[in-house]
């Protein structure tokens, strides 16, 4: 391959998009976000036609330039879509790549009192926007949600919430069972707190900001601690309320629910109707993910299964958290097999 970028065989449209939900957002995060839909080749050719509709989401941290971002020896994602279309081993349908970053990192995909309305964004901004400005099949039954990590919590949860909206979804590494995959970096994080930055919380935020980003080894687990606190556990006005006593790792039990009830694995019984009505399901992770999420995936896949659903494709592979790029057009063709019938 070469190392550098050449013409696609689709192309990529790069809007952007003034959010209404996004105004005023707490953290005071821009309102007007890009929003870019990868188009399939023979697009144009045929205006008759229509398209099924996959919404990728991105990980924590994610910005959606980075989507363009090459890895020594590999391809990016745009181009990854690209020759899973060239090749034919998807049908046509259209990529759309959602920005849904905040100062902390991200947002979960979620609405929050200490984030912003990021669920309603995609749902009821970002879809609509879509289907009023491309030819799509414009129906639950052929639009699909897609995402790694955070994204593929986003991916696992927006159609649990939203079943009139998308009718399948693809996880990988996505965040689940919290138990495993959450809470044992808190006890990093209390350590981190009390040797770095006096056990303030506003201290780390003043430091992070102060230089460069990530420039610490416990910077990632601060906020990774901090953003999802602000996602599964502010309160109405806004306030952030942590899941463990940050003097000392000790779990605080009604804070600790607040977040369990955002776990996918334990969500699955209270949105059983949603979930028996997709269309497609797929579910990966890497063997040795470094937060376990492949037992988080399994632990999804089994509650599923203890719902019914079955009809699921499911592969835990030979790779760790990170990496794992390769994969995504598995989980888009999957979806768009099921979705563009």
């Amino acid at each position: 391959m070469l190392p550098w970028s050449a013409p696609l065989a689709g192309r990529i449209d790069e809007h952007v998009l003034d959010s209404r939900v996004l105004r005023g957002n707490p953290l005071g995060d821009p309102a007007t976000r890009p929003l870019w839909v990868y188009v399939p080749p023979g697009y144009d050719a045929d205006p008759a036609r229509r398209y099924p509709t996959v919404y990728v989401l991105q990980g924590l941290t994610g910005q959606l330039d980075m989507w363009r971002n090459r890895a020594a020896f590999r391809p990016t994602y745009p181009e990854l879509v690209d020759a899973m279309f060239s090749r034919g081993d998807a049908p046509p349908g259209l990529i759309v790549l959602v920005d849904a970053w905040t100062s902390l990192g991200g947002s979960q995909f979620l609405d929050s009192p200490a984030t912003g309305r990021y669920h309603t964004y995609l749902c009821d901004e970002v879809v609509p926007f879509v289907d009023a400005r491309y030819r799509t099949l414009a129906a639950a039954a052929h639009r699909g949600v897609a995402g790694k990590s955070s994204g593929g919590y986003g991916a696992m949860v927006t159609p649990m919430l939203r079943p009139d909206l998308f009718g399948g979804f693809a996880t990988h590494a996505g965040d689940a069972l919290f138990e495993v995959s959450l809470f044992p970096d808190l006890r990093e994080a209390a350590r981190a707190l009390r040797d770095e930055h006096g056990g303030s919380f506003d201290r780390f935020w003043a430091d992070f900001r102060a230089r460069p980003a990530l420039s610490k080894r416990s910077d990632i687990v601060l906020l990774n601690a901090w953003c999802m606190a602000a996602c599964y556990s502010a309160d109405a006005d806004g306030t952030v309320r942590l899941p463990f006593d940050p003097t000392t790792a000790a779990a605080v039990p009604e804070v600790v629910e607040r977040w369990l009830a955002w776990d996918p694995v334990r969500m699955v019984p209270r949105h059983a109707a949603a979930l028996r009505a997709q269309r497609a399901i797929y579910i990966d992770a890497g063997r040795r993910d470094e937060y376990y999420l492949d037992l988080g995936a399994e632990a999804f896949r089994r509650a599923l299964a203890s719902i019914g659903v079955t009809d699921v494709c499911f592969e835990l592979f030979d790779a760790t958290h990170a990496a794992i790029e390769y994969r995504y057009p598995l989980g888009l063709a999957y979806l768009l097999k099921r979705l563009a019938r």
